[in-house]
């Protein structure tokens, strides 16, 4: 997926150095700065998106091997409007065995169960508190 997200700019610079076809000087530099410009933002876009996912996949295998079963309870809940998908803002307090009660927000669908005092599932990496509701 994210390749697909880089090619657009190489096609435009290749199309624009390799066409045969007789063009204006304007057509030739129109559709260069097009391929250079799509090029860095494709790129830094696809860039970013397979770091993200590489980091979001790393943390999963580290929860699934070192992770502990803990309990979130849900503090506080506010709307949360950012993003294509808005949904609730969740202020939890994690606590479990082998490591000591923190405080951690993040960002759920909306759910009607989703409500101060609720408790959720969760598990936790005891090293440096990375976790994940279930």
């Amino acid at each position: 997926m994210f390749l697909a997200i880089c090619l657009p700019g190489p096609v435009l610079l290749a199309a624009a150095l390799t066409l045969d076809q007789p063009r204006s000087a304007v057509d030739f530099w129109g559709l260069l700065a097009g391929g250079v410009l799509t090029t860095i933002v494709g790129v830094g876009f696809g860039v970013f998106g397979w770091r993200l996912v590489t980091r979001s996949r790393r943390d999963a295998r580290r929860l699934s091997a070192a992770g502990v079963a803990a309990t979130a309870e849900v503090l506080t809940v506010a709307n949360h409007l950012g993003g294509e998908d808005p949904g609730l803002e969740l202020h939890l307090r994690i606590s479990g065995p082998g490591f000591a009660t923190f405080e951690a927000d993040t960002i759920r669908a909306d759910d009607p169960a989703l409500v101060p005092g609720a408790l959720l599932p969760a598990v936790v990496d005891p090293a440096d508190r990375l976790f994940a509701i279930t």
